[in-house]
Protein backbone atom coordinates (compact mmCIF):
# COMPACT_ATOMS: atom_id res chain seq x y z
CA UNK A 1 0.00 0.00 0.00
CA UNK A 2 1.33 3.56 -1.19
CA UNK A 3 2.07 6.03 1.82
CA UNK A 4 -0.23 8.66 2.11
CA UNK A 5 1.06 12.04 2.93
CA UNK A 6 0.16 14.21 5.70
CA UNK A 7 1.58 17.05 8.07
CA UNK A 8 0.73 16.30 11.47
CA UNK A 9 1.57 19.56 13.09
CA UNK A 10 2.31 19.52 17.04
CA UNK A 11 1.49 23.24 18.19
CA UNK A 12 2.27 24.03 22.14
CA UNK A 13 3.99 26.10 24.44
CA UNK A 14 7.53 26.15 24.98
CA UNK A 15 8.44 23.45 27.53
CA UNK A 16 4.60 21.56 26.72
CA UNK A 17 6.63 18.43 24.94
CA UNK A 18 5.91 19.26 21.50
CA UNK A 19 9.64 17.81 20.44
CA UNK A 20 9.46 14.65 23.15
CA UNK A 21 6.15 13.48 21.61
CA UNK A 22 8.01 14.04 17.74
CA UNK A 23 10.49 12.55 18.60
CA UNK A 24 8.87 9.35 19.90
CA UNK A 25 6.35 9.53 16.84
CA UNK A 26 9.35 10.20 14.77
CA UNK A 27 10.95 6.97 15.60
CA UNK A 28 7.50 4.62 15.65
CA UNK A 29 7.34 5.82 12.12
CA UNK A 30 10.42 5.30 10.86
CA UNK A 31 10.41 1.50 12.74
CA UNK A 32 7.37 1.21 10.56
CA UNK A 33 8.86 1.69 7.37
CA UNK A 34 7.08 5.20 6.77
CA UNK A 35 8.71 7.77 4.94
CA UNK A 36 8.76 10.69 7.20
CA UNK A 37 10.73 14.67 7.57
CA UNK A 38 10.43 16.48 10.67
CA UNK A 39 10.26 20.25 11.07
CA UNK A 40 11.42 21.70 14.20
CA UNK A 41 10.57 24.90 14.89
CA UNK A 42 13.94 25.84 16.67
CA UNK A 43 16.02 24.24 13.69
CA UNK A 44 13.86 25.78 11.29
CA UNK A 45 14.61 29.18 12.56
CA UNK A 46 18.40 28.94 12.98
CA UNK A 47 18.17 27.64 8.85
CA UNK A 48 15.31 28.51 6.92
CA UNK A 49 13.93 31.92 8.68
CA UNK A 50 17.39 33.02 9.80
CA UNK A 51 16.46 36.80 10.25
CA UNK A 52 12.95 37.11 11.13
CA UNK A 53 12.28 38.47 14.53
CA UNK A 54 9.33 37.41 17.16
CA UNK A 55 7.17 40.01 15.95
CA UNK A 56 3.86 38.98 14.81
CA UNK A 57 4.67 39.40 11.77
CA UNK A 58 7.59 37.78 11.50
CA UNK A 59 6.34 34.85 13.71
CA UNK A 60 3.22 34.38 10.75
CA UNK A 61 6.09 34.35 8.17
CA UNK A 62 7.91 31.99 10.06
CA UNK A 63 5.07 29.59 9.92
CA UNK A 64 4.19 30.49 6.50
CA UNK A 65 7.73 29.19 5.02
CA UNK A 66 7.48 25.89 7.39
CA UNK A 67 3.87 25.58 6.05
CA UNK A 68 5.34 25.86 3.13
CA UNK A 69 8.10 23.05 2.99
CA UNK A 70 5.17 20.90 4.43
CA UNK A 71 3.13 20.93 1.85
CA UNK A 72 5.72 20.29 -0.90
CA UNK A 73 6.52 17.55 1.35
CA UNK A 74 3.11 16.49 2.02
CA UNK A 75 2.12 16.61 -1.85
CA UNK A 76 4.68 14.09 -2.00
CA UNK A 77 3.69 11.72 0.30
CA UNK A 78 6.01 12.05 3.11
CA UNK A 79 4.78 12.18 6.79
CA UNK A 80 5.88 15.61 7.84
CA UNK A 81 5.96 15.79 11.82
CA UNK A 82 5.98 19.80 12.52
CA UNK A 83 6.82 20.95 16.17
CA UNK A 84 6.76 24.50 16.24
CA UNK A 85 5.07 26.73 19.09
CA UNK A 86 3.08 28.70 16.55
CA UNK A 87 1.09 30.46 18.93
CA UNK A 88 -1.14 32.56 17.00
CA UNK A 89 -4.69 30.37 15.31
CA UNK A 90 -5.37 32.20 12.40
CA UNK A 91 -2.16 31.48 10.79
CA UNK A 92 -2.41 27.96 11.66
CA UNK A 93 -5.56 27.88 10.40
CA UNK A 94 -4.32 28.93 7.23
CA UNK A 95 -1.51 26.52 6.88
CA UNK A 96 -4.03 24.14 7.53
CA UNK A 97 -6.10 25.32 4.34
CA UNK A 98 -3.11 25.57 1.99
CA UNK A 99 -1.92 21.89 2.92
CA UNK A 100 -5.40 20.05 3.30
CA UNK A 101 -3.79 17.12 4.53
CA UNK A 102 -3.41 17.96 8.22
CA UNK A 103 -3.69 16.74 11.71
CA UNK A 104 -3.51 19.34 14.61
CA UNK A 105 -1.85 18.37 17.84
CA UNK A 106 -2.50 20.76 20.69
CA UNK A 107 0.65 19.84 23.33
CA UNK A 108 -1.25 21.14 26.35
CA UNK A 109 0.58 21.82 30.05
CA UNK A 110 -0.19 24.45 31.93
CA UNK A 111 2.15 27.18 31.84
CA UNK A 112 3.44 26.54 35.68
CA UNK A 113 4.45 23.04 34.38
CA UNK A 114 6.36 24.68 31.19
CA UNK A 115 8.36 26.66 33.20
CA UNK A 116 9.28 24.01 35.49
CA UNK A 117 10.49 21.86 32.91
CA UNK A 118 12.27 25.07 31.39
CA UNK A 119 15.46 23.62 30.72
CA UNK A 120 16.84 26.47 28.39
CA UNK A 121 15.82 29.21 31.20
CA UNK A 122 13.82 30.73 28.56
CA UNK A 123 10.46 31.61 30.84
CA UNK A 124 12.46 32.82 33.44
CA UNK A 125 14.75 35.51 31.10
CA UNK A 126 11.39 36.40 29.80
CA UNK A 127 9.96 37.18 33.56
CA UNK A 128 12.88 38.68 34.20
CA UNK A 129 12.29 41.19 31.14
CA UNK A 130 15.99 39.91 29.22
CA UNK A 131 13.26 38.20 26.55
CA UNK A 132 10.88 40.97 24.84
CA UNK A 133 7.62 39.03 23.56
CA UNK A 134 7.91 35.68 24.79
CA UNK A 135 4.79 33.17 24.24
CA UNK A 136 2.78 32.47 27.24
CA UNK A 137 4.45 35.96 29.22
CA UNK A 138 4.06 38.95 27.40
CA UNK A 139 2.77 37.19 23.78
CA UNK A 140 -0.34 35.12 23.84
CA UNK A 141 -0.42 31.92 22.93
CA UNK A 142 -3.82 30.68 21.07
CA UNK A 143 -4.84 27.74 21.83
CA UNK A 144 -6.35 25.19 18.78
CA UNK A 145 -10.18 25.32 19.02
CA UNK A 146 -10.80 22.11 17.34
CA UNK A 147 -7.31 19.96 17.34
CA UNK A 148 -7.73 16.44 16.03
CA UNK A 149 -5.81 15.57 19.03
CA UNK A 150 -5.31 17.04 22.13
CA UNK A 151 -2.38 15.65 24.55
CA UNK A 152 -2.40 16.84 28.10
CA UNK A 153 1.32 16.08 29.16
CA UNK A 154 1.02 17.26 32.11
CA UNK A 155 -1.99 14.45 33.42
CA UNK A 156 -0.42 11.42 30.65
CA UNK A 157 2.46 9.58 29.68
CA UNK A 158 4.65 9.90 26.53
CA UNK A 159 2.95 6.70 25.61
CA UNK A 160 -0.50 7.87 26.34
CA UNK A 161 -0.11 11.02 24.14
CA UNK A 162 1.93 8.75 21.42
CA UNK A 163 -0.89 6.06 21.06
CA UNK A 164 -3.80 9.29 20.57
CA UNK A 165 -1.65 10.70 18.02
CA UNK A 166 -1.13 6.78 16.17
CA UNK A 167 -5.20 6.05 16.96
CA UNK A 168 -5.95 9.26 15.40
CA UNK A 169 -3.76 9.12 11.89
CA UNK A 170 -4.97 5.52 11.76
CA UNK A 171 -8.54 6.24 12.27
CA UNK A 172 -8.09 8.97 8.63
CA UNK A 173 -6.20 6.41 6.79
CA UNK A 174 -2.62 7.56 7.29
CA UNK A 175 -1.03 4.76 8.40
CA UNK A 176 -2.49 1.40 8.31
CA UNK A 177 -1.21 -0.14 11.71
CA UNK A 178 -2.94 -0.74 15.08
CA UNK A 179 -1.22 1.36 17.96
CA UNK A 180 0.94 -0.98 19.22
CA UNK A 181 2.91 1.37 21.57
Amino acid sequence: MKQRGVTIWLTGLSGAGKTTITEALKQKLIDEGYDIEVLDGDIVRTNLTKGLGFSKADRDENIRRIGFVANLLTRHNVIVLVSAISPYREIRDEVREKIGSFVEVFVNAPLAVCEERDVKGLYKKARAGEIKSFTGIDDPYEPPLNPEVECRTDLETLDASLAKVWDKLAQLGYISLPAVV
